[in-house]
């Protein structure tokens, strides 16, 4: 199977789910549950690929670094957001669509995440369908290594930023220990370590240059669209001390804390 259809086969997969999903939204007037299949759904296709193209040292290494990914991801948000409400985010989109919320997130949402699952899934795509030679050799193992960096990276993150809300003397105040001392934002620098990691591995690969679309894009949206920059427009509103922070603090790429910063 060529990369073309390949990819196809992604889309059709990918909105097929997506669309089962908007359905269950309906009744549960939630489409939160959107954000939960971000990381399992793309791991999915991590094994469609492999499932489409046959077995190969390279495909099933990116497979299993996505999997490990995708479900630790989908575990965590499951977590957060069992019995809270609708993210705010799609609670606007709600009440500002009103009756026609319901076809609009079927787009706007669902399909269109959908479409940028198979997107920044490229480097497994394209993995699968140039393997290369069966033994894995420095790119590779350089890969793995910014990919664990990163997944440490995030989960480390996540960690501190639950036990630090689980004390209710916190309530209000900004998170700035640990990690979140370096950065703004350690799980979404997280993410850009892990992809970044995956697209080295697709790299060893021949034709792995065709892969960059993917990590690129989402290095996009983590920075301009629905990471740092949709957190970083209300934060301040909702968080008293997030402005003094974010001017010590920087968003993205971590800094230690240095002794009078």
């Amino acid at each position: 199977m060529n990369l073309a259809s390949l990819l196809l086969l992604n889309l059709a997969v990918a909105l097929a789910v997506m669309t089962v999903f908007w359905l269950a939204s309906l009744p549960l007037r939630n489409v939160s549950i959107v954000d939960v299949w971000w990381g399992p759904g793309i791991a999915g296709l991590a094994w469609v690929d492999v499932a489409a193209t046959g077995a190969h040292p390279r495909s099933l290494l990116v497979a299993s670094l996505a999997t490990l990914w995708g479900l630790r991801l989908g575990a965590y948000l499951l977590w957060r957001s069992h019995g809270s409400a609708e993210d705010p985010r799609y609670a606007a989109m709600r009440r500002h669509h009103g009756v026609r919320f319901a076809s609009v997130s079927l787009f706007t949402v669902f399909l269109l995440q959908g479409a940028l699952q198979v997107a920044v899934a490229l480097p497994l795509a394209v993995t699968t369908v140039y393997p290369g030679a069966a033994a894995l050799g420095w790119l590779d193992t350089l890969g793995v290594a910014v990919f664990a960096l990163g997944l440490g990276f995030e989960t480390l993150g996540d960690l501190q930023l639950a036990r630090f809300r689980a004390d209710p003397t916190n309530a209000g105040r900004v998170m700035d220990r640990g990690l979140w001392a370096w950065t703004r934002h350690p799980n979404y620098f997280g993410d850009f370590l892990v992809w970044w990691g995956i697209f080295l591995v697709a790299l060893a690969a021949p034709r792995g240059w065709l892969a960059l679309p993917g990590p690129a894009l989402l290095t996009y949206l983590l920075l301009r669209v629905s990471g740092v920059a949709l957190l970083e427009r209300t934060i301040a509103t909702r968080r008293p001390g997030y402005a003094e922070y974010a001017a010590r603090v920087p968003a993205f790429f971590p800094l230690p804390l240095r002794k009078g910063r």
